[in-house]
C-alpha cells in the first residue's frame, strides 16, 4: 500500500483569492472554513470553524481569481505542505498550507 498525501475539505470562502503574477504564471492565496463539532464535559454541543490557507498555482490560480470569491462554498482536492521563513526580527515562523490542485463550486454565484 502506498500512502499519500492527500487533503479534501468543502468549506466557505474567508476572502477573495490575492493573485500574484510570477512571470507567466500565476498564484494565488486565499483561505477556507470548515466547520466541525463536539460534545464538551456536560454534553453540550459546541461548534468551532478552523481556518485553512489554501494556495493554487499555474492555470487554477487564473480560474480562481475570475470564480472564487469570499463566502463562496467550494470543494477543493490538494495536499498539504509545510514551509518556514524569517520575519523581520530573525525569529523562525512555520506554516502549513493546503496546495490546491482541483476545486468544484458548490453553490451558484448570486450574481449569476
Amino acid at each position: 500500500m502506498r500512502l499519500s498525501n492527500k487533503v479534501q475539505l468543502i468549506g466557505y470562502l474567508g476572502m477573495n483569492p490575492e493573485v500574484r503574477s510570477f512571470g507567466e504564471s500565476k498564484m494565488a492565496r486565499l483561505s477556507i472554513a470548515t466547520d466541525s463539532s463536539y460534545r464538551n464535559k456536560q454534553g453540550q454541543k459546541v461548534e468551532q470553524a478552523d481556518w485553512h490557507t489554501l494556495v493554487i498555482w499555474g492555470k487554477g490560480a487564473e480560474l480562481a481569481e475570475k470564480l472564487l470569491s469570499k463566502g463562496r462554498k467550494v470543494a477543493i482536492d490538494g495536499k498539504l505542505v509545510s514551509r518556514s521563513y524569517e520575519n523581520k526580527e530573525g525569529k523562525k515562523n512555520y506554516i502549513t498550507e493546503v496546495h490546491v490542485s482541483e476545486f468544484l463550486l458548490l453553490d451558484k454565484n448570486k450574481s449569476n
